[in-house]
């Protein structure tokens, strides 16, 4: 499949100068950097802000017993100015700060945003989220759950979070992806999937 295979690589690409321009809740990296050209030669130098952040863990927890999907609320600061509410319906995720596995991440993750256990953890994909201007890697599971335990409120203090535990019916989370009622990246590529792969899944789990 040589279409998919890439002209150039990591040492195609030339980072003349870098530094950290601000460290907060995020990093925000300034670069000037060149790289080859496809029709030959290289590029001007030129100038690039870089997010740089740990990689990610999402969880999509399904409950195949009563066909319920456990998601969760909780406010994010990038939906502020939009139309639409900052309390979107997510799946659990978290980010990969402490020397753990990435299994280690999902089931510390689904613990501390739902109070359940994983199980039967699957590994959907891995994708880079926004890679014009951010490092993130995120890793997507499927862990499967008991939906009958879910609800209440959670999450870590020293965090800040506050997070409602939200069981909705597979079918039901499908259709708010189809009219845009669930648009954020990590749901929708999850829920994609399950639609997809459901019926393998069903059966890797019997």
């Amino acid at each position: 499949m040589k279409k998919l295979d890439p002209p150039f690589q990591q040492a195609d690409v030339s980072v003349e100068q870098r530094h950290t321009a601000y460290r907060g809740f995020l990093r925000l990296d300034k670069l000037q950097l060149k790289h080859r050209m496809f029709e030959g030669g290289w590029s001007e130098p030129f100038d690039r802000e870089l997010l740089v952040k740990e990689q990610a863990v999402g969880v999509m927890l399904f409950d195949p017993d009563l066909d319920n999907l456990v998601m969760v609320r909780q406010f994010r600061v990038g939906m502020l100015g939009q139309q639409e509410s900052p309390w979107p319906l997510e799946l659990v995720a978290g980010l990969v700060d402490k020397p753990e596995s990435l299994e280690e991440v999902a089931a510390r993750e689904i613990y501390e945003e739902t109070g359940l256990e994983a199980c039967n953890l699957v590994k959907i994909c891995q994708y880079f989220s926004s890679p014009g201007a951010s490092t993130e890697y995120v890793t997507l599971y499927c862990s499967r759950v008991d939906s009958s335990k879910a609800g209440g409120i959670h999450g870590l203090d020293h965090e800040h979070e506050d997070i409602e535990v939200v069981v909705i019916a597979e079918a039901e989370a499908q259709e708010a992806v189809r009219i845009g009622a669930i648009n954020n990246a990590m749901s929708v590529i999850a829920l994609q999937w399950l639609a997809l792969n459901k019926d393998a899944l069903l059966d890797q789990w019997r």
